[in-house]
């Protein structure tokens, strides 16, 4: 009985490796889009991680300067309340005279709104400056917390607030401006509340109140927090006044705080495509030139393989291939050297004709030297244009012509070519019927398009008998936009529309003066350079219809 052959485990790891290096080796597109992805990841989740890194950085730092600024405004404040509780204490403990009221009027400055005595039962014994407005009634708790302790309490008027301690046998209540109290700079971006978070300032930087329950600070002494609010995130740092049951918090939005985080991201976004896309045009160029190379190497094992004669019969066909290529390209670039080569000294003729016709340089001495003039001129220029025709295809044949590939409205193209050619057709007695949208929008070059157009209308109006009908038409299909120029003309015969479009292929028709044939070959290789296609189809005797295909946008 066969046993089976038991691998150690070093054997088997090298052998599934090898296994799968001989499997990419297979498949090389595929690993090498495995491998440009994988570093593309790897770039991109560095970055990322970069990315928080820094940002936790930036609200960090912004955390640590707000925490200095409220620790310096808590400070700042619990010394001005310090100050005003010694001027609270001066009152209850002098003689409620004219003079003592006004002193203390003026140490306590515009802040001071007013200086309530209360016995201990909260009944008001004597004030500093009038009757208290919006100090009064205090809470009973807070009445009772001042027994004991200092307390702070919001006012009524919501623009004040009171500063309670006992002093001997009395109560004293100061009644403090919230916005007189500290520098205007220095509050601009602050807020002040008591411990449990009700609010007693906020700076003219918040555009909204935050909840009390993100201002109360508890029993810590210092805390940072970032406030979601609906006018935007902002980070705060929470301080304690040292000595008053107060929070002092210095804000910053959270987009200040990231500015310059927000300006690092395009060096992240480069620093994650920039490899990416380098790895894919490195791994393209790479992979083309490995297929080649296994392309060739594998045509040299299939000729070493061949018979001697089918070698020969091989090689001879591929030599074959290789000159039939280079015979086009030398007759493209033959028919445009000759092309440009015959109209420099056309213009030469037709400028010199026109001197003649118009004399310019005198009367000509006979006036049949001025109708001659005038035949060269016209003989020339039709020769122009049809010498213009061949070094445009020989151009397009060479793939040389250039084209503007964008998005054109093909029906206000159509509408153009109308315009211009409609008087052919009333001369010629044609009924000219037109079939367009309102837009037609195709992906192509506008003027190949009216190029084609015009020729396709031109010799529908010129091979259409008088009294014939012309129509052209522009509608949209799924993908495609078509042009269709139809006549009543004299038509195909059945060998003629094979050779239709073809280079230099003209038919004779009965009073009509036929071209080069180069007008549907420049209109049908322009179309194929477009992506598109003109159709030719006809009945000998029944007309013509040409039908332009445009990609549609």
């Amino acid at each position: 009985m066969a046993q089976a052959t038991v691998l150690h485990p070093f054997e088997a790891v090298r052998w599934t490796i090898s296994r799968a290096f001989a499997a990419a080796a297979r498949r090389i597109r595929l690993t090498v889009a495995l491998a440009v992805l994988l570093i593309a990841g790897s770039f991109a989740s560095a970055a990322l991680i970069q990315m928080r890194l820094d940002r936790t950085h930036a609200l960090d730092q912004a955390a640590h300067f707000t925490s200095i600024r409220s620790r310096e405004i808590a400070t700042d404040l619990s010394t001005v309340l310090d100050r005003y509780a010694a001027i609270g204490t001066a009152f209850a403990n002098s003689s409620a005279t004219a003079e003592t009221s006004a002193a203390l009027s003026e140490a306590g400055g515009p802040a001071l709104r007013n200086l309530v005595l209360l016995d201990l039962n909260g009944n008001p014994v004597s004030e500093l400056k009038s009757a208290p407005k919006g100090l009064l009634p205090l809470s009973a708790a807070g009445f009772d917390a001042a027994h004991n302790g200092r307390v702070v309490a919001p006012s009524s008027d919501g623009q004040t607030f009171a500063i309670l301690f006992r002093a001997g046998q009395h109560i004293v209540a100061v009644q403090l401006d919230a916005a007189a109290l500290l520098p205007r700079e220095s509050m601009e971006n602050a807020v002040v509340a008591t411990s449990d978070g009700a609010l007693l300032v906020i700076g003219k930087a918040w555009a909204e109140v935050p909840p009390s329950a993100m201002l109360a600070l508890g029993t810590g002494r210092q805390e940072t927090r970032l406030l979601e609010l609906d006018s935007g995130n902002r980070l705060v740092s929470l301080a304690a006044a040292p000595g008053w049951p107060i929070t002092v918090g210095s804000s910053m939005a959270a987009g200040e705080a990231l500015d310059a985080w927000y300006g690092s991201l395009p060096l992240y976004l480069f620093f994650i495509l920039g490899p990416a896309l380098a790895g894919a045009g490195l791994a393209v160029v790479f992979v083309r030139e490995f297929e080649r190379r296994a392309r060739t190497s594998e045509a040299m094992r299939t000729l070493r393989a061949t018979n001697p004669s089918d070698a020969r019969l091989l090689i001879r066909l591929a030599d074959a291939e290789r000159r039939a290529i280079e015979a086009d390209r030398s007759k493209a670039e033959f028919i445009a050297h000759m092309s440009h080569e015959l109209r420099t000294p056309l213009n030469a003729i037709i400028g010199f004709s026109e001197i003649i016709e118009q004399g310019i340089f005198g009367t000509p001495g006979h006036p049949k030297y001025v109708e001659y003039a005038r035949d060269i001129n016209s003989a020339g220029r039709h020769l122009h244009s049809k010498i213009g025709d061949i070094l445009d295809f020989a151009n397009l044949e060479a793939g040389k012509h250039p084209l503007v590939i964008e998005t054109i409205d093909v029906a206000a193209v159509a509408r153009e070519t109308i315009d211009e050619l409609a008087g052919g057709a009333f001369t010629r007695r044609l009924k000219l019927t037109v079939s367009l949208p309102d837009s037609a929008k195709a992906v192509a070059d506008r003027q190949a398009v009216k190029r084609i157009l015009t020729n396709l209308l031109a010799n529908a109006l010129q091979y259409t008998p008088e009294g014939g009908s012309v129509r052209v038409q522009v509608r949209s299909e799924e993908g495609a936009i078509v042009a269709t120029v139809r006549d009543s003309g004299y038509g195909f015969a059945t060998d003629e529309v094979k050779r239709a479009g073809e280079a230099f292929a003209h038919f004779n028709r009965p009073g009509a003066t036929t071209g080069t044939g180069m007008g549907l070959a420049v209109s049908m290789a322009l179309a194929r350079r477009m992506g598109g296609a003109l159709k030719l189809d006809g009945v000998h005797g029944e007309g013509t219809s040409a039908e332009l295909r445009l990609p549609k946008a």
